[in-house]
């Protein structure tokens, strides 16, 4: 056993120097005092960066097929009533959606923007509980409630019970309603009073849409479309109004979820009308975004960019409204958030350490002899 200790002692490739042959130095105090604060700083940088996560970002060819987008937004508009705005959406693909109220929800504001009235169900006016009756109002054989639709019923028991359904029954002839104000619906329902009522008032419109992803657009736009040989169309003249002010604010639009990181560019923009009323246009290009953190959470959303035009009516060539024209990128972002692995947070840690021992050796070791050698010049009568 004692030749086995032996071998292993002459194994050792850290041998003992006897206290005897010590010799301690000032200078070697205050490197050692030097060496120890500056471990301990980068020991401090070493922690706080393993704590801390590092994105990393790659960009990949984007595959996916058959998604929808969500599509959320917050628009001011100082000038145009709640009654006569309108949302509508379509894209690419045919899809359209007209005159949208579902999970859109509508604020009346004055002109120092102070909320009114808030309407959760979106765009239009209440249905009537008795509108007219096709057979001068009366009811014949216990038939129910039908109002007219003043010709453009698409079927003898198609009934248009409030201005909307006329209004829609209308667009779907390809008709303008132009006269409105002779329609008993319209009437009842005081259409025309609350747009009255709400001159010189603005609208702050939010809510979401859910699209299809693909090339599409939406709009916001005072006034009701309607499809006319598969055109779409505004109708404008049955509010008897020339210039409309399309002066907005966006406080918000989002492509998606937000995620750490992200900034939408036109989050806060606000645009003034100058000029006479035109078509304002945003043309957005969407870019696909998958974002995971460390607890593994991925987040689908989407980044864009915008450039900006404005079209002035010229003739009726151009229908008032804002409009966004979106369009997405072939190419997906990927941001993935990584922590630094304990194994090498140790590595740097052992490294910090036997790299500034090392270093203060060297440093003592050549400040010792330094001083040394101009002790012994010294002796001599060198310097004399």
């Amino acid at each position: 056993m004692e030749k086995i200790f032996q071998k292993l002692r002459n194994l050792d490739a850290y041998p003992k120097v006897n206290e005897d042959f010590y010799k301690r130095t000032l200078s070697g105090g205050v490197i050692t005092i030097a060496s120890s604060l500056l471990m301990l700083l980068l020991f401090l940088a070493e922690f706080r960066l393993y704590l801390h996560t590092t994105t990393v970002t790659k960009l990949v060819v984007d595959t996916s097929r058959g998604e929808t987008l969500h599509i959320n937004f917050d628009v001011t508009f100082s000038a145009i009533p709640c009654t006569l705005l309108s949302v509508d959406a379509e894209d690419i693909s045919g899809e359209q959606h007209l005159d949208l109220r579902h999970d859109i929800v509508k604020k009346r504001i004055d002109a120092h923007g102070n909320v009114i009235e808030i309407r959760k169900d979106g765009i239009g006016a209440q249905k009537i509980e008795r509108p007219l009756q096709r057979h001068g109002g009366r009811l014949e054989h216990n038939e129910t409630y039908c109002g007219s639709c003043y010709g453009a019923e698409m079927s003898d028991d198609h009934c248009c019970n409030s201005c909307e359904d006329v209004r829609q029954a209308y667009g779907n002839k390809g008709w303008a309603m132009t006269n409105a104000d002779m329609i008993d619906q319209c009437g009842r329902e005081r259409f025309f009073q609350k747009v009255q009522n709400e001159e010189g008032e603005g609208c702050n419109i939010h809510g979401s849409l859910q699209v299809n992803k693909v090339a599409g657009s939406f709009h916001f736009s005072p006034g009701k479309s309607f499809l006319q040989s598969k055109a779409h169309l505004l109708d404008l003249i049955a509010f008897q109004k020339e210039d409309y002010n399309i002066s907005h604010q966006i406080n918000k639009l989002a492509f998606g979820e937000y995620f750490p990181g992200i900034i939408n560019p036109l989050d806060g923009v606000q645009w003034l009308q100058e000029a006479p009323s035109g078509m304002y246009q945003y043309f957005v290009k969407v870019v696909p975004t998958v974002y995971t953190n460390v607890k593994d959470r991925t987040i689908v959303s989407n980044q864009f960019s915008v450039t900006e035009h404005f079209r002035e009516s010229q003739s009726g060539r151009y229908v008032p409204g804002v409009f966004f024209f979106y369009d997405f990128s072939p190419i997906k972002v990927t941001f993935t958030e990584e922590r630094m692995s304990f194994l090498h947070f140790v590595t740097n840690i052992c490294a910090i350490i036997g790299g500034t021992f090392t270093v203060s050796g060297i440093i003592d070791s050549a400040v010792y002899h330094g001083h040394k050698a101009i002790r012994k010049k010294s002796q001599l009568g060198k310097f004399s």
